[in-house]
């Protein structure tokens, strides 16, 4: 079988098109850039959402902890609480097994699926870890700012939405894209967790690790695997820093914040 032929019966099958049995035998490097790369699709997929959703509500937490009103303060805490003094492996888990139980009792019954139920939890745990840093960046608002904003008269919504929300997505930036590359990483434990694969719709985690049981090889898939997620993730580093440039097109070019990417071993 030729490489464009291999490319046009697996390029698309994570995602239920093309060729539905995995190849037994005689694995080509071809078959493992195509079949991982196709997974990939997956790890883009919960990446994207979760980050897009994630970052609405990482603000809403952020201010809500950042209120003086302990109605909102507390559940935001305890919120961030949870989300990041838990391991997002356990998290996966301990969903997958309450979305079973409601299944079970004829409720909700499309959480069970990865694409919606483990999206749902990277969704959480990326809004918590975004909240505690958009929190750390409102606090890091200059005063001078503020209080320039009230000497111009501005006042509530519109000193917030016109002073201290582009400051505070400013200075965040940078530590936000760290989270966003992370987030991307983590992606690989959704089908390593509890969430089932539907006729081996797996990520690319899941087509590396086929390979690599088969072909008691792991030194061909892992790597191929690792290669895609660093061109992902300098897509990532330069996306988001063309829009931190955007943030802070307004300051001289030395006093601009740098986007470094920091990788967390450990959350």
């Amino acid at each position: 079988m030729s490489c464009t032929q291999t490319i046009l019966d697996y390029g698309l099958r994570s995602l239920g098109y093309g060729v539905r049995i995995l190849p037994k035998t005689d694995f080509t490097l071809c078959q493992h850039f195509t079949l991982i790369g196709s997974g990939l699709l997956w790890n883009i997929y919960f990446g994207v959402l979760a980050l897009f959703i994630g970052f609405f509500i990482a603000n809403a937490v952020a201010m809500a902890k950042f209120s003086s009103h302990s109605a909102l303060r507390k559940p935001a805490e305890w919120f961030i609480l949870i989300f990041r003094g838990s391991p997002l492996f356990i998290q996966f888990f301990l969903a997958y097994f309450l979305f079973l139980r409601l299944k079970q009792q004829g409720l909700l019954p499309w959480l069970t699926a990865a694409q919606v139920g483990a999206l749902l939890v990277l969704i959480l745990n990326t809004a918590a870890y975004s909240a505690e840093i958009l929190y750390g960046a409102l606090r890091s608002v200059p005063q001078g700012e503020v209080d320039a904003a009230d000497a111009y008269g501005m006042a509530g919504w519109n000193r917030f939405r016109r002073i201290i929300w582009p400051t505070t997505l400013r200075l965040a930036w940078p530590a936000y894209t760290n989270e966003a590359i992370f987030l991307f990483h983590a992606t690989t434990l959704v089908f390593f967790s509890g969430f089932p694969t539907w006729q081996q719709r797996g990520d690319a985690l899941y087509y590396a690790s086929y390979f690599a049981d088969k072909t008691f090889n792991p030194f061909i898939p892992y790597p191929i695997l690792a290669f895609y997620f660093v061109v992902l993730t300098l897509c990532l580093i330069g996306l988001f820093g063309l829009i931190n440039q955007r943030l802070n097109r307004h300051l001289p070019d030395e006093d601009r914040a740098r986007i470094k990417y920091r990788p967390q071993i450990f959350r």
